[in-house]
């Protein structure tokens, strides 16, 4: 912007600013002094913010940027409105709707509602509907089109934000830093520059204010703009020799490597557990699976087999151990001598003279004759006898 127009900022009162009651601290090195108890703004500090964001906005239309206007307070929807046409970007006017850039796959499928309604217009496919239906989807087309019309052309994320009052677009400003998109901002002095990436100091406020400043940013996204398409123009012109440069038999991949083709991975095998046999083998014998080795128990086994016959005979060598049980009879009455005597037992028992009587001893019955060895013996005894 040449300097003369600082008159014309002048004129605008683009230099008022709020109540000095109202002022953020942060805004100081943007103030030039108080009068009647307002701050005045300094028109350098609003000049030098203006540069700024001019050459920043030219620069990202010069590459095929999209830059998306933000402002929805009353003194700024039309400018806005206006603006965003004119350089034929997206704008927001009427209400930022909270996750527009951290949400766009949602506002994309509304839009495309808003898409399939309109088409239902013109093919007159909604007179099949009932009248309380079709003026339903009336209602939610006109609502629809309110809060989205200024951005059906936002088809990828704005490489930049152009926000009017970034205090009352809080929500736009903080979508904006975690997409890491660019903020240029119109702010007073009671806003904070910190969350902006370019201030343009200046009064929010005024409608001249704010229409004479988104001039100036929508000229140089115009310009931008223009750049591009002419750079454009000569990409696609070079290409075009480029092509018909190359020789007959050349394609854009000539100069490639070809790719390099990977077996087919078989649908049974599973990551991380290869099929058994598949290991040192080629990738055409894989098919033929080999037998499942034998378990480790079963291979011991089978290669010992003399040395697990011993252990299967082990029950016949444990029967005499069955009898012991008959041995242990006279042991059982061992719990009749492990009372404890009480103090009285002791007195009584050292009153006694005569001594107990020592229990018969358990003498074993012989065993009956077994009438075989009987008639043996008669038999032997005949014979001597004869």
């Amino acid at each position: 912007m040449p300097i003369s127009s600082i008159r014309a900022l002048v004129d605008a009162g683009v230099h008022f600013g709020h109540r000095a009651s109202r002022w953020n601290p942060k805004m100081a090195p943007f103030i030039h002094s108080k009068r009647n108890l307002i701050h005045i703004i300094d028109l350098k500090e609003t000049l030098r913010g203006l540069v700024r964001a001019r050459h920043f906005l030219t620069n990202i239309a010069a590459t095929g940027g999209t830059v998306l206007f933000v402002g929805t307070k009353r003194q700024a929807k039309a400018i806005v409105e206006e603006v965003a046409k004119d350089c034929g970007m997206p704008g927001v006017s009427e209400r930022w709707l909270g996750g527009t850039l951290t949400n766009y796959a949602t506002i994309r499928s509304r839009l495309a509602r808003l898409e399939e309604i309109e088409s239902m217009e013109k093919t007159g496919e909604i007179e099949r509907f009932s009248k309380k239906m079709i003026s339903a989807l009336m209602r939610e087309k006109r609502k629809l089109l309110r809060n989205l019309e200024g951005i059906r052309t936002l088809n990828r994320m704005p490489a930049a934000l152009v926000v009017v009052d970034p205090g009352h677009e809080e929500i736009a400003v903080k979508e904006g830093h975690k997409l890491d998109i660019p903020v240029i901002a119109l702010i007073d002095t009671d806003s904070d520059p910190t969350l902006v990436d370019i201030p343009i100091p200046c009064n929010d406020d005024a409608m001249r204010s704010v229409q004479i400043l988104l001039a100036e940013l929508g000229a140089a996204v115009k310009e931008g703009a223009k750049k591009y398409a002419a750079g454009a123009g000569e990409r696609i012109k070079a290409k075009k020799e480029a092509a018909a440069a190359a020789p007959a038999g050349a394609g854009p991949d000539a100069g490639r490597r070809p790719a390099r083709k990977r077996p087919r991975r078989s649908a049974t095998r599973r990551r991380g557990k290869p099929r058994p046999g598949a290991k040192g083998r080629p990738v055409a014998q894989q098919g033929k699976t080999a037998p499942p080795a034998p378990p480790a128990k079963e291979a011991e086994t089978a290669a010992k087999p003399a040395e697990s016959k011993p252990e299967q005979a082990k029950p016949e060598q444990a029967k005499p151990e069955q009898a012991k049980p008959e041995q242990a009879k006279p042991e059982q009455a061992k719990p009749e001598q492990a009372k404890p005597q009480t103090a009285e037992e002791t007195v009584a028992t050292e009153v006694k003279v005569e001594p107990a009587a020592p229990a018969p001893e358990a003498r074993p019955t012989p065993a009956a004759p077994a009438p075989e060895a009987e008639e043996k013996k008669d038999t032997e005894e005949r014979n001597k006898t004869e």
